[in-house]
């Protein structure tokens, strides 16, 4: 639905894009993660045929969006990071307005203005003036908005960026029911979070070029181990728990807590091991924990930028 192959874009001497790949299926969410500056935003103007590409190829369902530019803008929508729809007009006008623009009768726009506000849950507030709408209800009629003429594929600029958690929460329910019926979706976003929760695979951008991709999982993975911390009902059961799983030949690494020890594990199989072996030594496990990277990790390991719950847009 959506490819990106070997896309260049450069403004005078500044390669803003250099030989990005991106591809995305129908029924799947993908992310754009990258500092400010990165290329996100100039490779969603591109797909969604706002600028033309300096080099390579972008298609959209099998268009070429710059050949093909105006077939392209029928079967996409695109919501910015900033609410495009008319504050001094109702939820529904804008939708009606919307859908008259793109060629439905009156009859025609009335009825799919309605069917999206149920389905944004927003028919209570259909008739009142957008600017009496909460930050989250503005920006579930902006979704709409794009949503107006059933496109098969969507451009998410930034969507939950300044909204509540129970907001942001709303707006993620609505971008996995659109991947669920089919579209193809593909967002920018600087909560990481999110991108772990949401997305099917994520695109990493730094400086303009690919520097990671895959799954939130694979990318977890590639950049360090998984990790047990094992306390011990004391510092010298420490010492021994320590040099138990050495002796297995595991690495184990004590805590500044003195009880507590890290071990790197890769399977669950190394788990029952390390469990195993420290019940030989006749030590006394008080708790046992797991962690794995994070997308913090990622994004800090691969771009060398500072992050701590979000990137920069």
């Amino acid at each position: 639905m959506i490819e990106a192959i070997d896309v260049t874009k450069s403004f005078g001497d500044v390669a803003a894009l250099d030989g990005v790949n991106v591809s995305v299926p129908e029924g799947s969410i993908h992310g754009l993660l990258g500092h400010n500056g990165a290329g996100k935003t100039t490779l969603v103007n591109i797909l969604s045929t706002l600028l033309e590409p300096t080099d390579g190829t972008a298609r959209i369902c099998g268009l070429d969006v710059t050949a093909e530019a105006q077939r392209v803008r029928r079967c996409i929508g695109l919501t910015g990071q900033f609410a495009s729809v008319d504050e001094q007009l109702s939820g529904r006008d804008n939708l009606t307005l919307i859908a008259r623009l793109l060629g439905a009768s009156k009859r025609q726009a009335h009825s799919r203005a309605d069917e999206l506000l149920e389905l944004f849950e927003l028919s209570q507030a259909a008739k009142r003036p957008v600017s009496q709408y909460s930050g989250g209800m503005r920006r579930r009629l902006d979704i709409a908005a794009s949503l107006v003429g059933s496109p098969q594929v969507i451009f998410l600029d930034e969507p939950t960026t300044g909204l509540d958690p129970n907001s942001r929460i709303g707006v993620w329910e609505i971008v996995k029911r659109l991947a669920k019926d089919g579209v193809a979706v593909l967002l920018t976003t600087q909560y990481l979070e999110e991108a772990d929760q949401l997305c099917d695979r994520i695109t990493l951008l730094s400086k303009g070029k690919v520097v990671a991709g895959g799954t939130p999982d694979e990318l977890k993975a590639d950049v360090g181990q998984r990790m047990v911390t094992v306390t011990l009902s004391t510092e010298s059961e420490a010492s021994t728990a320590v040099k138990a799983l050495e002796d297995t030949g595991i690495r184990a690494t004590p805590q500044e807590s003195g009880a507590t020890i890290s071990v790197p594990v890769a399977a669950s199989a190394d788990l029952a091991t390390i469990v195993r072996t420290l019940n030989e030594a006749h030590t006394e496990i008080t708790e046992l924990g797991f962690s794995e990277p994070t997308l913090d990790d990622v994004y800090l390991r691969l771009t060398h930028e500072p992050t701590g719950k979000s990137v920069p847009a």
